[in-house]
């Protein structure tokens, strides 16, 4: 009898090129995706070893990292800045690899582009030197982040070394509430399993809703994976992928396209197959989130007090640390909390269903005085429906400013940093000390909650401005 197989069983074991005994497998990687800031080296290494990308064909680059978000059409001015991008050119033009450059029509942060582009496709394994690869897996791909030596294996041989991780199951049934988007479902699962609960697990999420959400909302879930600790996250494929993909540029077409199609329907988990760990939610549970730590599982709904260390995974001493950074206490409401600055963006929310929702909530409203507003599209595709769709004028009228692709304040790689001491609402992935700057305090929530927060210049629950 056939052992039933998960939905990431079926993807990886199609990959394998050979096992190694009580080691790792050889994995046969279809995509890599390389940027400005953990490729040189690699390129580098191999130069110095006399190697050279095998297939480049499956390899693309773009610049997003530490690329400045205004005046991109200016000389970088940070030097080490202007060198990486230099350098991801020159590398990818010696090795025959497409490059996507500041200014080109189809650059933006690596995880948004690939998607909008066609290259990211259902089965496929996917990986690039940024740990938030696991956005792909909301088509059903395995898709992971890799360090600068396996940038340098994969370039070289199209393979890598990976042992293959445990399996958990995240199902969330149910209706999801009004103001409660893709964002606050992640959140919740963090704040329900801590940062480390899926620590050497590979994530399929199931249920209600997740087959509801849309494509950019699956990437949103997906990107956040490995902010619980699992390695990446994966989706299964339906029509709503299919016709996400359908007809895009780097997508198959024709007879190939409807080979695929047939296959990817039968990307399913079979009935009965096993994982390591399931947890089951009920979508009537979940409001919109932020954070109020230092890590992205200190979070609760907005309309919740800060819990005592009791009631949190973290260990009472890292806890209390992490209030003494923010500033807060325990007991304290979010709501009303003081605001100084406002992050729309990142390979998370950096995408045109996420400015539409901010754009719902601002509509009408002003920017507050006191909070300064960074909205920062994911790529230059995104950038150009905001303007065709009329969002830019909603966001004008509103006292906004649109900035120009990039990762932006998501890491403050570049000038985009919130300064130490000050508050930020951010759309992005992580709130670490430090993240969006030395010192600054991050405050991770979804579109909607960073517009309340943008026109009231406190932290509001979105649901008030938008009934």
């Amino acid at each position: 009898m056939t052992k039933a197989l998960t939905l990431f069983d079926k993807v990886w074991d199609s990959h394998v090129v050979r096992r190694i005994e009580d080691g790792p497998d050889i994995l046969f990687i279809d995509r890599h995706f390389i940027h400005e800031v953990t490729s040189p080296v690699a390129f580098l290494n191999m130069d110095k070893r006399g190697m050279s990308v095998i297939y480049p064909e499956r390899t693309f680059a773009t610049a997003d990292h530490n690329t400045p978000t205004i005046d991109q059409h200016l000389p970088v001015k940070d030097p080490l800045s202007a060198m990486q991008l230099q350098a991801l050119e020159s590398n990818s033009a010696k090795n025959g690899i497409s490059h996507w450059g500041l200014g080109h029509k189809k650059n933006g942060i690596v995880h948004v582009v690939g998607p909008e582009n066609g290259i990211t496709l259902p089965s496929m394994t996917i990986v690039c030197g940024d740990s938030h690869t696991s956005t792909h897996g909301a088509f059903g791909a395995i898709a992971f982040g890799i360090g600068t030596s396996e940038v340098e294996m994969v370039l070289a041989s199209q393979c890598i070394m990976q042992t293959k991780p445990k399996k958990m199951r995240i199902e969330i049934n149910g209706q999801l509430s009004e103001s409660v988007v893709p964002k606050d479902v992640i959140l919740y699962v963090i704040s329900k399993i801590s940062a480390s609960g899926g620590t050497g697990h590979f994530v399929e999420y199931a249920g209600e809703v997740f087959e509801n959400m849309s494509m950019e909302g699956r990437m949103t879930v997906c990107n956040m994976s490995i902010e619980m600790g699992a390695r990446g996250g994966i989706i299964a494929p339906d029509n709503k992928a299919i016709e996400y993909l359908k007809g895009r540029e780097y997508a198959p077409k024709g007879e190939a396209w409807d080979k695929l199609e047939t296959y990817w329907a039968t990307l399913r988990t079979d009935e009965g197959a096993e994982y390591d760990i399931v947890h089951t939610f009920d979508a009537a549970d979940i409001e919109p989130m932020i954070t109020y730590g230092t890590n992205p599982g200190l979070g609760i709904g907005i309309s919740k007090a800060i819990p005592s260390p009791t009631d949190v995974m973290d260990g009472q001493a890292s806890y209390e640390k992490s209030l003494v950074y923010m500033g807060f206490n325990v007991g304290e409401q979010m709501v009303g909390k003081h605001v100084d600055y406002v992050f729309m963006g990142s390979c998370t929310n950096g995408r045109i269903e996420d400015f539409r929702q901010f754009a719902k909530v601002v509509k009408g409203k002003q920017k507050a005085d006191n909070v300064t507003a960074w909205l920062v599209p994911g790529s230059q595709k995104v950038e150009a429906k905001i303007r065709e769709e009329g969002i830019l004028d909603i966001l004008t009228e509103a006292g906004f400013k649109l900035r120009q692709p990039g990762c932006s304040a998501c890491l403050a790689m570049n000038d985009d940093k919130v300064p130490a001491g000050k508050y930020a609402v951010s759309t992005s992935n992580r709130n670490f000390e430090g993240r969006q700057g030395p010192g600054a305090r991050t405050m991770l929530a979804s579109p909607l909650v960073a517009a309340a927060a943008a026109v009231t210049g406190v932290v509001t629950d979105p649901r008030e401005l938008i009934n």
